[in-house]
């Protein structure tokens, strides 16, 4: 278990900012699982979802510099969660999978070229003898924008994409599975994402700042 609770580079589990982050939204005494399930719902909820904020620095991909911006994508907020659960001596890692999603908007879908989101990234968590998956990338303003059922995390099952939305319509597909990483291997994402959405890449800095509004206004 000793590299899944190490401080690294991009998971930064001894910042001064993430530990006091950690320390605002669970308390010393709690359980390991209590923990982990109020992390996770800081995560999901205060750092909002932003698929616009990809960038190929791997600065940007720091648990303080997610901490800081208050947004990310879903490899930034896992890697946030990460860090905050080592933070509190709970083993983490990370766990990416290509997946077909099935909502998304149009100016997205322009600029990616694609409904495929390579690398998408989760949290894996160490809890009562085993490794629990937790996506907190879906902050719940965005969910009912999309009417998609946000995941929930009770620390001992799986949370994972739901296959359909509210309305019985097709969410998300997983269809790759990378595995299980002790720290996120940003040079393979970096890659595969720059082949992969070119049109994305080229525009960056003209995107959205607020996926929330553009699915708002896509769904109503």
């Amino acid at each position: 278990m000793k590299k899944y609770l190490l401080s690294t580079y991009y998971i930064e589990s001894n910042h001064p900012k993430i530990i006091e982050f950690a320390r605002k939204n669970c308390k010393t005494r709690d359980s390991k699982i209590k923990k982990a399930v109020q992390l996770y719902y800081a995560v999901r909820d205060k750092i909002r979802y932003n698929p616009y904020s990809i960038e190929p620095e791997k600065e940007s991909m720091r648990a303080s510099f997610v901490l800081n911006k208050g947004y990310g994508y879903c490899v930034a907020k896992a890697v946030l969660l990460a860090a905050l659960a080592r933070s509190q001596k709970i083993p983490s890692r990370l766990g990416f999978a290509d997946v077909k999603n099935h909502l998304t908007t149009k100016q997205l879908m322009r600029l990616m070229g694609t409904d495929i989101f390579f690398y998408h990234g989760y949290t894996e968590l160490f809890l009562n003898n085993k490794w629990i998956k937790a996506t907190p990338a879906f902050n719940i303003e965005l969910c009912n924008n999309f009417n998609v059922k946000p995941l929930e995390f009770d620390g001992t099952k799986d949370s994972i994409f739901h296959a359909l939305d509210k309305l019985g319509n097709k969410h998300m597909e997983y269809i790759k599975e990378y595995g299980s990483f002790a720290d996120l291997p940003w040079n393979r994402i970096r890659t595969k994402l720059i082949k992969s959405y070119p049109i994305y890449l080229k525009e960056l800095g003209k995107h959205s700042k607020n996926f929330s509004k553009e699915a708002l206004k896509e769904n109503q």
